[in-house]
């Protein structure tokens, strides 16, 4: 199995999700989008609307959508950012 180099990068949040975090963007240290999702998860544990909204979001990972990928398959590479998207309303 092939081990994943953690690298630094940026997770930006909309929306909701900023209101959760309390933050539009922090950084993260993580080889998979699983990783930087989970390290999130635990910095905001005091804030546990944040884990709620996470888990109806969809994210980005420079740009590209990761739809229904496993997120411990999502290679994060040195400078990512990923985009955490909430549920948006409106037409």
């Amino acid at each position: 199995m092939e081990t994943k180099t953690a690298s630094t990068g940026t997770i930006r949040y909309w929306a909701a999700a900023k209101g959760a975090a309390g933050t539009a963007e922090e950084s993260y240290r993580a080889g998979t989008l699983a990783q930087a999702l989970e390290q999130a998860r635990s910095r905001h544990a005091d804030e546990p609307r944040f884990a709620q909204v996470l888990g109806v979001c969809s994210f980005l990972v420079d740009g590209d959508p990761v739809g229904v990928r496993d997120h411990a398959s999502v290679t994060l590479r040195h400078g990512a950012v990923v985009e955490v998207l909430p549920p948006f309303a409106g037409g």
